[in-house]
């Protein structure tokens, strides 16, 4: 890395973690006030577990030497103790704190699904677990040379084909929206669940939350480029930075084109909320996609991710937040839109079907793999210490129940 190369990631490092407070914001805004202690403090624990952790052990899980090694060793440096004496330029120590701020953001996203009536501790136990048994594995098999990176060569070597995953389209949001739902049913619905059942408490918290997310993104998908900066390329700099900007904007479009619609208003939250939905669809593909191509995934991203919120309903799990229908649902739009627009290689841009083949393995291998892990460690976790607070406790207020504080404090005179 260049000296001024070096100076971004860092930047990108600061502008990564920010978006972890700017996650509890948009969730703590989505929630009732008796919650939004609760909501944020999900947020808040997951930045401090899962950084430790992956200065632990974490980052030398997320590389591997075989495409068909499951994880990287997790003792080969612990605590980054060789790396830290002997990285002379700090490249090797920047990379590694820019890696952890997307392990810190992908565990805090999960924890929308459960809102309302979750036990901070049994959280922080998932987070610790799922984190070490799926996000540092998937991490490595998606970027560290494991069988996603490697999916392209081992099935059409010939056709120079790779799975495109720029920033975490499967590592990050398939990941955590499958996680999301599978902690979702272990942890059943709220009380009162139906259509209607939760109100935003303060709506300029979801806007600010979600105008934090999409600053913080610019160095979520522009933090590492594969070309200096610069200079051009399918990966160049200016290229990740438009898609960036213009996906989540034709994203709003797109979600409160469907919200007036289908219910006669178009929202400030589902205008937050497509930003968001238009942000996750382009994380995979923000590399590797025309501008034009990039406004018609947003406004894709936008107009389905609206719709699919209202799966829940009819389905019948409570995913509090919309963690499956915005990220679950927006992360496989974005990574299988790929398969027919990615620059050279997609079906409708003078490649095969061979990158849409490789990109719907990738997403459905992490969507499996992370379900099952998450499903079963939620379930042995209200079997033993117990995951859900109790009903009483739910109405009464997790805030007061389970942190002995209230987000808002009012005097009565």
């Amino acid at each position: 890395m260049s000296d001024g190369q070096l100076a971004w990631t860092m930047v990108a490092t600061a502008l990564v973690l920010f978006m972890t407070p700017g996650v509890a914001f948009f969730y703590g805004g989505l929630v009732k006030a008796k919650s939004v202690v609760s909501m944020m403090m999900m947020s808040f624990g997951a930045l401090g577990l899962i950084a430790v952790l992956w200065v632990l052990y974490g980052f030398n899980m997320t590389a591997v030497d075989s495409p068909w090694a499951f994880a990287g060793n997790p003792f080969s440096d612990f605590g980054l103790a060789t790396l830290a004496g002997s990285d002379d330029t700090g490249e090797g120590l920047v990379l590694s704190a820019f890696g952890a701020t997307f392990a810190i953001i992908t565990v805090a996203l999960i924890s929308g699904a459960i809102a309302d009536r979750a036990k901070f501790w049994s959280w922080m136990l998932f987070a610790g677990l799922w984190a070490t048994l799926v996000y540092f594995p998937v991490a490595a098999w998606v970027w560290g040379g494991g069988w996603i990176y490697s999916l392209g060569e081992l099935m059409f070597p010939e056709s120079g084909v790779a799975v495109i995953d720029w920033a975490g389209g499967t590592a990050v949001h398939i990941n955590a929206g499958a996680a999301a739902l599978a902690l979702a049913l272990v942890l059943g619905k709220r009380v009162g669940f139906q259509k209607g059942i939760n109100k935003p408490h303060s709506v300029p918290l979801v806007m600010l939350g979600a105008s934090i997310l999409w600053f913080g993104w610019f160095g979520f998908n522009a933090g590492l480029t594969a070309a200096p900066l610069g200079e051009g390329g399918n990966a160049g700099t200016g290229l990740i930075v438009v898609n960036t900007l213009v996906a989540p904007a034709a994203a709003v479009i797109g979600w409160i084109a469907v919200e007036k619609f289908k219910d006669g208003k178009s929202t400030s939250v589902g205008a937050a909320s497509g930003a968001v939905a238009g942000l996750v669809a382009i994380t995979p593909a923000c590399a590797n996609l025309t501008p034009l191509a990039a406004i018609i995934l947003g406004l894709i991203a936008g107009a389905v991710c609206a719709l699919a919120i209202e799966l829940k309903w009819k389905l019948g799990y409570d995913d509090s937040l919309d963690v499956v229908g915005v990220h679950l649902v927006g992360g496989l739009i974005g990574t299988l839109y790929l398969g027919f627009a990615a620059i050279d290689t997609g079906l409708f841009t003078g490649g095969g079907f061979e990158q849409l083949i490789v990109q719907f393995i990738g997403a459905v291998g992490t969507l499996v793999y992370s379900f099952v892990i998450a499903w079963v460690l939620g379930f042995a976790i209200e079997k033993t210490i117990g995951f859900r607070i109790k009903n009483e406790d739910e109405l009464a207020g997790v805030d007061t129940v389970v942190h002995g504080e209230e987000g808002y404090a009012y005097e009565v005179k």
